[in-house]
């Protein structure tokens, strides 16, 4: 063990090659940041692997394009959520111009109280047919989503108001919103939109040509 002068000499001597040679410190910087990024990966990775059939293969997850496509596209969203709204016609486009795109909604509100309800609301006019043009009726409304304006909505798309109010009541829906919580929290995903692509997940609003990009490097890997 080093006695305190010699510690010192040490510390002197280490911080004078240092500042003359600034690359050094540099290039041991980079590094790490190599080795956290790959550790990250391959973190991202295993956890995906994990979660897969919760991710991809939910049975109760809604799904628009190709149900039996050979990719598929998950969005985790919120109708409250400025970005999601924008969003959504960049999704559209990509669902029309890929035929083997398939895509899973992930309802995840996490705005308060309106967006739970938005959201209960859309898992429920799955039982009528609807769940498409009542997603999308949402996603294109100017204001707040909350009770009164979903209902509102629900009836310009055509659902049986009625029928809805008593689908609502089934607590299956709310249990389909707190797996989709627990999961977005096993993802580590902190905000919406956020989209779930092969092996990658893609935070925030997404130009449609990256978006392309990586529903085309999906296509070229098997999905867990």
């Amino acid at each position: 063990m080093f006695d305190a002068p010699v510690s010192r000499q040490l510390q002197i001597q280490t911080r004078e090659y240092l500042l003359q040679n600034p690359e050094v410190f540099v290039e041991a910087l980079q590094k790490f940041e190599q080795n956290q990024q790959a550790a990250e990966a391959n973190e991202l990775e295993t956890i995906l692997a994990e979660h897969s059939d919760e991710i991809f293969n939910d049975p109760t997850a809604p799904v628009g394009g190709n149900s039996e496509g050979d990719v598929t596209l998950v969005e985790f969203f919120d109708y409250n959520c400025p970005y999601c709204r924008k969003a959504a016609p960049q999704i559209q486009q990509a669902v029309s111009d890929d035929p083997g795109l398939k895509l899973v909604f992930k309802e995840w509100p996490i705005l308060g109280p309106g967006s739970e309800f938005a959201a209960r609301a859309a898992l429920a006019s799955q039982r009528q047919g609807k769940y498409e043009a009542f997603h999308h009726g949402m996603m294109a409304f100017a204001g707040a989503i909350n009770e009164r304006s979903t209902m509102t909505i629900a009836e310009q798309v055509g659902l049986d108001l009625e029928q809805l109010k008593r689908d609502l009541e089934d607590l299956a829906f709310v249990a389909a919103i707190e797996r989709n919580r627990a999961l977005a929290n096993d993802l580590r995903i902190t905000g919406t939109p956020t989209f779930v692509v092969g092996d990658e997940i893609i935070g925030g609003l997404v130009d449609q040509a990256p978006l392309q990009r990586s529903i085309a490097d999906a296509r070229e890997k098997p999905e867990g």
